[in-house]
Order: structure tokens, then sequence, then C-alpha cells
């Protein structure tokens, strides 16, 4: 009997086994026939072109999931300027190449105008704030935003004496290392990072602030793994990817940063003065008192936007602008004649006082080695993706409504039909034969049309002002031990592409 008895549910466990193997395969049948389906229709409504995708897996196994924009490079000489991806089961257009990329941002800005949240940032932000955001919100936020950040000085003399003032207290840091070697990431972060808290919290904060530099290091390393690999595979396939250890780690970070900006918020909320408005803060909290006197309802000027624009606003004006700088300063350790133009024209032009804003246009050759740095360093490759707001033909080509489009700012960035020596640090990109500084179309690091970065004229701003006065104070070279051609321009791997950990010797000059 007990032979019978094991017989029987050994039977049992095998049937169980078969059923759940058929109808695992049954699934897959009904995914590939779809996703051949799907092939057809690109057929017959020309829908732009692609590698054919693995069901489920779509095109991920074709991918260089630390470095993608390096594979739809290549994806983009078989396929063309218009292509489809696979990200597991999502749908995606790449769009490559200046024309295009200028085409659709510009030219068709209100039909590729939306964005597209990446899972792990959607579960985070839900919706709400600047960047990631679409309809009413993104308008009204981006609105106020830009609105504030001008008046507290974004491109005036107001935001230019805050930047010469942090100027001076990064030189400070700099000096105390006396021409030893320093990792400069960190003092860039806190410096740049101080611009957009004086604009939107009304006030900088000390270096050794604990709780802003927990901030600001929080900021980065989320940057960091929202690149990453097992982030990567969440985003496509979450019921993967939510095991992986890089995925708990970034939301646990980003929950963190809403508990602590929601802490700051609260402290200004306590002291707020409806007769001194100290930053962008007061400004929206001001705002919701207003509405909600008024009575007003569905109103954008919730806690929730105000902390997650807030995190938003924070990230932007710390991580590019910062990684940008410490891009600069390893190319001119590891080019230094390039290094003694910058300085003989600072030298020459502005001597040993300050460096102001309006000396730019007499700095031709250092203006054309900040804009061949951002080019060069192509900080945000694939930009941020965006999304069709409506069915469009582009370019002969079918793209649904609400498809993934990703521009590849890389592919503007380098692109050899635009630029004499694209892979190369070539100021005389950024000059012509009389030697003055021009600005060519392809010149997009960040990016064009309805989404263009809200701080881009901060940013510009901050980029010659901190360059100028570090160049004009400091010599960088290699640290003892390492020659030029050993400092690795090889970005690691992050959401935005900063220099693989180094240290550079800063002698002072003046």
């Amino acid at each position: 009997v007990v032979v019978g008895v094991m017989s029987v549910s050994e039977l049992f466990l095998q049937n169980s086994t078969c059923v759940s193997l058929s109808a695992a395969l049954l699934v897959l049948l009904l995914v590939y026939l779809l996703s051949n389906s799907a092939f057809r229709s690109q057929v017959t409504r020309k829908e732009p072109p692609g590698p054919r995708p693995l069901p489920l897996l779509g095109n991920l196994l074709q991918l260089d999931l630390k470095r993608p924009y390096r594979t739809f490079l290549k994806l983009s000489r078989t396929y063309g300027s218009v292509f489809t991806v696979y990200l597991g089961p999502k749908k995606t257009v790449v769009l490559a190449g200046t024309k295009t990329v200028r085409e659709a941002l510009i030219d068709h800005s209100e039909e590729f105008g939306e964005r597209e949240p990446m899972r792990i940032v959607k579960e985070t932000s839900q919706g709400c704030g600047i960047i990631w955001s679409n309809g009413e919100c993104w308008r009204e936020m981006r609105r106020f935003a830009l609105t504030n950040l001008r008046d507290y000085g974004m491109g005036r003399r107001a935001c230019e004496d805050k930047i010469i003032e942090e100027c001076q207290k990064l030189v400070e840091v700099v000096n105390k290392f006396k021409g030893e070697a320093l990792d400069t990431t960190k003092p860039l972060n806190y410096a740049v990072s101080n611009i957009i808290c004086s604009m939107v919290y009304g006030s900088r904060f000390d270096y050794d602030d604990v709780e802003f530099t927990s901030m600001v290091d929080r900021t980065n390393r989320i940057i960091q793994l929202a690149a990453s690999p097992a982030v990567q595979l969440y985003n496509a396939l979450p019921w993967i990817g939510r095991f992986f250890n890089d995925v708990r780690e970034m939301k646990k970070l980003s929950k963190d940063n809403q508990t602590q900006t929601l802490e700051l918020v609260g402290r200004l909320k306590q002291t707020l003065n409806p007769h001194v408005c100290r930053g962008l803060v007061d400004n929206f909290l001001l705002r919701q008192q207003q509405l909600e006197k008024s009575q007003v309802t569905n109103s954008q000027f919730h806690d929730f936007n105000l902390v997650t624009s807030t995190i938003s606003l924070f990230a932007a004006g710390t991580d590019t602008t910062s990684t940008t700088l410490k891009w600069a300063l390893l190319l001119m350790a590891k080019y230094p004649q390039i290094q003694d133009q910058v300085q003989d024209e600072l030298n020459s032009v502005v001597g040993s006082r300050q460096v102001q804003v309006e000396d730019r246009k007499n700095l031709p050759f250092v203006d054309a080695v900040i804009h061949e740095t951002q080019r060069l360093a192509n900080i945000v490759p694939m930009s941020l993706p965006h999304r069709t707001s409506q069915d469009v033909t582009f370019q002969g080509y079918f793209i649904k409504k609400g498809t993934s489009v990703i521009p590849l700012l890389s592919s503007v960035l380098y692109d050899d039909s635009e630029w004499e020596d694209p892979h190369s640090f070539h100021p005389a990109h950024f000059l012509d034969q009389d030697g003055k500084f021009i600005r060519p179309d392809a010149f997009m690091p960040f990016s064009a049309g309805r989404r263009v970065c809200v701080g881009e004229a901060l940013a510009r701003m901050e980029l010659f002002l901190f360059f100028s006065t570090l160049l004009q104070r400091f010599r960088f070279t290699p640290e003892p031990g390492v020659s030029e051609d050993d400092l690795d321009l090889t970005p690691r791997v992050g959401f935005t592409l900063s220099p693989a950990d180094h240290k550079l010797c800063a002698v002072t000059r003046m």
C-alpha cells in the first residue's frame, strides 16, 4: 500500500510538473506569435526597423547593459537613424544623428515632447515633479521653476555673485591640499550643489555639514545606480530585477532623500515669512497657502510635488555640472599644452582679478575648451527618455502614440558629419578661422525642444566661472607616479558618464 501511495503521489507530481511546463511553453508560444504579428505590422505600417527580439526578453541579450548607448550607435549603422529595439517587452524607438534628433525634438517638439519615466523612477516620483512628469503637472511645475530660478538670479548678476562667492570657498578647499594629490569629486560636487541650494532653499551649506554632504553623496550614488545592469533589468523585467541588491539600494536611497527633503522643507515652513522669500521653496509654500485660502481644488501645488521637484532640481543642479568640471580638470592634466593656452589667455585678458561672466566674450579659447569638454564628455549619452504624445509619421515611419523614444545624444555629439575630429579633444571645433568662438548646431548636451534642460543658463554660467577661476589659480597635473598618458578617459558606468576614479595635483599659480 505504501508503495502504491508513493507511486500515485509521484505520478501526481510528475503530471503537475508537466502541466506547469506546458502552460509556460504555451505562454512563450503566444508571446512569440504576438511578436511575429508585431513584425508583420511593422512591414505593413512602415514602422521603424530593428533587430528581431526574443519573446519576453526583447533585445536585452544584444545590448551592452553597462553602456547601451554604444550598442545603439552600432545598431544605427545597420538600421538607420530611426530604429526599434525592445527593452524586454517594451517597444522603444531610437533616434540617431544630428539631423534626426533635431528634427524630432525641435521641429516635432509636440509629438515627441512627453517624458517616459523609468519604472524605478516612476515608483518614487509617482508622476510628480519637474523632470519625469507630463501634462498639466509638468507645465505648472516647469513654469513655476523657470520663473523662480530667474527671479533668484539664474543668468543674472545676482547669480554670478553667488557663484563667485562659492568659487572662493572652493579655492580655499583646494589650497588646503598644498599641491598634494586630491580627488576633485566631492569638493566640486559640494561647490556646485551650493548654487542650486541657495536658489531653492535660500542658503548655502558648509562642506562639512553632514546633512548636506549625505544628501549630495546619496544623490550621486542614485545616479550611478540608475544605469547599473540590475536596475535596467528591473525597468525592463521587474519580476526578475526586483531581487537585485542595486534595486533595493536605489529605492532605499531615494526614500531617504525624500525623508530628508521633507525635513528641510518642514523647517522652512515653520520659519516662513511672506514678506521675505528666501528661495523657490518659500515661494511654493506661499503659493500653496494662497490656493488653500481660495479653496482651489486639484492644484498641482501640493507637498509631494514640492518634495519631488526639489529633489529633481537638487540632483540636476549638482551632478551634470560638477561631473563636467571634473572632466575638464582631468583633460587639462592630460593635455598640458591646451592648459597652457587656457592659462595664457586668462593671464592676458583677466590677469589676477576675479573672472566675471562679461569676460567670456574676450576668452574664446577658454569658452571653446569648456564646450569641447561638454561635447567629448558626453555626460548624458541617451538624453532622458521621451514618449510620443500622439501617433506620428516621422521620416516615413509610423510611430504609435505612447511609444518610448530615446534621442541618442551620443550620435549628435560624436556625429562625424558635423565634427572634424569627433573622438578627440579638439577645442578648434568651437573656433572659426579667426579664432572667434562659434557654437555649431550639433552641440546639444542639454538636449533640445520642449524638454531642454531647465537649468541650462545656470549651468553655462557655473561652468565658465568655476573652470576659469580654478585654471587662473592652479596648475593641474597627474598625481606622482602617473603620467599624462596614464590618465584614463574611459567613463565609469552611471546614468551620467563621469571619469573613472583618479587624483590630481593642484599647484598654486598666484
